[in-house]
């Protein structure tokens, strides 16, 4: 069992735009079956856990579509918001190592995946629950908008693939106890 942090990137780093548009994305060459693609990915899951602007972003996308996910989501969140209908959606506020049992729990033989945004996956690594990191490189610039991880993680690089025009990466987080040392040392 792992927990993932599967997203895609513009190369400079960002994951939507200052207004939160995932246009930019949605209109690249990207093949849903080929290298490391989503579908593939998600096969391994058995919970989901994001934020509240990522789950209010796919509530608006998906407008009177169903929900897309059949699996135990968790929504963190210090605000009321609305269930989608036929869902598995579970509001938690708190830390995330206290969560992250329960995630572990309803995910059964399978794994964990952080959907959305950098700072939820940046916490699940400073807590070192975060395993993984999955990054699928999209050949777009955006100059500024949500980082991809607001903050320093030490990966090691583990697959490297070609979708179309992405470039796919999945890294394993090092944690403290298993990095070398510095170069200079």
């Amino acid at each position: 069992m792992a927990t993932h942090y599967y997203t895609a990137s513009s190369l400079d780093g960002f994951i939507a735009t200052p207004q939160h548009s995932l246009d930019w994305l949605l209109s690249q060459d990207f093949d849903e079956n080929g290298p490391m693609a989503y579908t593939g990915f998600l096969q391994r899951i058995g919970a989901l856990v994001m934020g509240s602007s990522t789950y209010e972003w796919l509530l608006r996308e998906q407008g009177e579509q169903p929900w897309p996910y059949s699996l135990p989501t968790w929504v963190l969140t210090h605000r009321e918001l609305p269930v989608a209908e036929g869902a598995d959606i579970r509001f938690a506020r708190g830390a995330v190592s206290d969560l992250h049992p329960a995630l572990v729990e309803a995910a059964g033989h399978r794994d964990v995946w952080v959907i959305g945004g950098g700072e939820l996956a940046g916490q699940f690594a400073d807590a070192g629950l975060l395993d993984e990191v999955w990054v699928q490189y999209a050949p777009v610039t955006l100059g500024a908008g949500a980082p991809l991880l607001p903050r320093r993680l030490d990966l090691e690089l583990v697959e490297i693939a070609r979708n179309r025009s992405f470039v796919c990466t999945r890294y394993r987080v090092a944690r403290a106890d298993d990095r070398h040392g510095s170069p200079l040392s």
